[in-house]
């Protein structure tokens, strides 16, 4: 019998393979001895609170101090939570990682004063207490940050009602994560080898998948039965949810909930309607790539679950870490050298845990705080997709980086506004590096279906969940129950238009707005679509070397928070409060689809 290959212990882990968590504490040891210094100085912040009317150096005292013991907390967390996820069975990292977390807890409570008091003083008293002591001029948009939200903030008593309602406002998303994930029972289905197995939500992605369209068909049918069978359930879950924050945004005094929801990175709602419109636009294009799908599928007729099965098969284009480093260097070689030097470092310098052992969390992410590295967590295999990963969570490595090494700890990090625009635009790089040099046909195609999927699935889909999460919102402030007729009703005619004459209608595509966590985050979804938006443009740009492009886009890299993200994209050449933009991403979508045509025509 062939030797079952074993996944290696975390101690069988080669150490150039690894993330070096020294830089952070020299050892465990280390660790805890900071955890208890650090511990006790959170309680010595009492001491500041009731002194921000005192004046300006009392006020700058109290600052500094949280400051800099913020930073040490989150330290501890870093340090802690990368132990813990570089193996998950080690009972030393598991209560390492727990000690941490409440650490964080007790720490938020300690501070929780700070804002509400620094509220108490007027604007023109922040005004006099800068000009006394210019030390506080650096922190000037940072109170700006907080006292936009005056007109939003109640009196001492309301906001201590609200906050002890936090958890029955929390109910909905939790009833919702309860019964979809833990107590629904989906029904047994047949995989690609004829075997029974039982449907889950992962499952149900791995059938979508698959080439034969019956497993497809039965997947599909077979999930969504069971949403069917709840949805006068999941109608209630999600009602009570949009109500609850259609109330905390209409006694916080603001004209609606996505209103509430935008203002924290102090973005206008045309934002919001202009992704939307530019979709509406260019819709006939995604009509265009999916009539390409259901011919090179073969298909009298596309469905919904013929969406997600490869066209082409998987690509034959494969890479160890050692190829996929060097791939990684020349696709971002239109960076800059500087750019490049930081992308040397990640991998010289021990900021990333590579492969895959016992009890490593899985997936992949970029981690770290101020005074870190960016470090990143791959579970390695070879393959084109962890060539994407890799180039994506650098991405916001290098992000992180410049951010740090370019700005004051108070704005040393960045919204998730802006977050997916560097990781996405170092994809797309890779994808215009990969086009230029390989020369099979099925490669070529491979890669253009691949970013083609990408767009529709988070340009056209996400911009789709947008519509539909702020029709929900609308419908309630007019007083109309969302009912599971109601949402049946609009999300099937929203994903008809969407989808268009190309797929054919189905009915349990209808009920879809029941499965889709998204809706219980409070108008977020609309921030992936336009980061990827922005990133096809940005990368089109850079690629095209058009002049400034490359040096307005490192500036937005530096700038973290020092500015509201609207003016720190708008460095990099972004206007986002126009269409131009979005404009330009359809373009590049264009261009593609229509290479991707002639490409497959190619292929024997």
């Amino acid at each position: 019998m062939t030797e079952v290959k074993q996944l290696p212990n975390r101690p069988e882990v080669a150490t150039d393979m690894q993330w070096d968590l020294t830089k952070i504490f020299e050892d465990d040891q280390a660790f805890q001895v900071s955890f208890e210094k650090v511990t006790k100085k959170i309680g010595d912040l009492e001491k500041y609170r009731g002194t921000l009317n005192q004046g300006a150096a009392a006020l700058y005292q109290a600052l500094k101090s949280i400051e800099t013991i913020t930073g040490e907390v989150e330290v501890l967390y870093v340090y802690s939570h990368l132990k813990n996820d570089q193996d998950t069975l080690n009972a030393t990292y598991q209560s390492m990682n727990g000690q941490a977390t409440r650490l964080i807890s007790e720490y938020g409570q300690a501070v929780s004063w700070f804002e509400p008091e620094l509220l108490t003083l007027s604007d023109e008293q922040i005004a006099d207490y800068i000009k006394e002591l210019p030390e506080l001029e650096l922190y000037q948009h940072f109170f700006a940050g907080v006292t936009k939200s005056r007109p939003h903030t109640l009196s001492e008593k309301e906001e201590a009602i609200l906050a002890g309602a936090g958890e029955i406002f929390g109910a909905a998303s939790q009833t919702f994560e309860m019964l979809d994930s833990g107590d629904l029972i989906f029904p047994v289905v047949k995989n690609d080898q004829g075997e029974e197995v039982q449907l889950s939500h992962g499952v149900y992605s791995q059938l979508l998948e698959s080439s034969d369209r019956a497993v497809r068909q039965a997947a599909f049918e077979g999930l969504y039965s069971v949403y069917q069978q709840f949805e006068n359930t999941f109608a209630t879950i999600l009602s009570n949810h949009v109500k609850s924050t259609n109330f905390r945004a209409k006694v916080r005094n603001y004209p609606s909930a996505r209103a509430a929801a935008l203002s924290g990175n102090d973005l206008p709602e045309t934002i919001y309607d202009t992704l939307i419109q530019s979709v509406h636009k260019h819709l006939p294009l995604f009509h265009d790539y999916l009539a390409v799908r259901k011919e090179l599928l073969g298909l009298e007729e596309l469905t919904m679950y013929d969406l997600h099965t490869p066209i082409l098969g998987e690509a034959s284009l494969a890479y160890n870490y050692q190829e996929a480093k060097a791939v990684t260097l020349k696709a971002l070689a239109p960076m800059g050298e500087d750019y490049l030097s930081i992308i040397e470092k990640a991998f010289d310098e021990g900021w990333i845990d590579v492969v895959e052992n016992k009890g490593k969390r899985s997936g992949a992410y970029s981690s770290g705080c101020y005074d870190t590295e960016p470090y990143i967590l791959m579970n390695w295999h070879d393959s084109l997709d962890q060539l994407y990963t890799l180039v994506h969570e650098l991405g916001h490595s290098v992000h992180s980086y410049y951010t740090r090494h370019n700005q004051p700890a108070v704005y040393g990090d960045y919204s998730i506004f802006l977050a997916e625009i560097a990781s996405t635009t170092n994809e797309n790089l890779l994808t215009e590096y990969l086009l230029a040099t390989e020369t099979d046909p099925k490669v070529r195609a491979y890669i253009l279906n691949r970013y083609l999927d990408g767009f529709k699935g988070t340009v056209y889909r996400q911009t789709q969940f947008a519509e539909f999460e702020h029709f929900l919102y609308e419908q309630d402030a007019q007083g109309v129950p969302l009912t599971s007729d109601v949402l049946k009703k609009e999300y099937g005619e929203l994903n008809a238009r969407y989808y268009g004459d190309v797929v054919v209608e189905s009915q349990e595509i209808a009920v879809e707005w029941a499965r889709i966590p998204h809706f219980y985050y409070n108008y977020y979804v609309y921030q992936y679509a336009t980061g990827f938006a922005a990133a096809s443009t940005l990368a089109a740009r850079i690629v095209a070397k058009e002049e400034g492009a490359l040096d307005a886009y490192l500036n937005y890299l530096k700038a973290g928070s020092s500015d509201y993200p609207l003016a720190v994209i708008g460095q990099a050449g972004v206007d986002m409060t126009k269409e131009d933009y979005l404009t330009e991403s359809f373009e590049v979508f264009a261009k593609r689809l229509a290479e991707f045509k002639q490409t497959v025509k190619t292929i024997k």
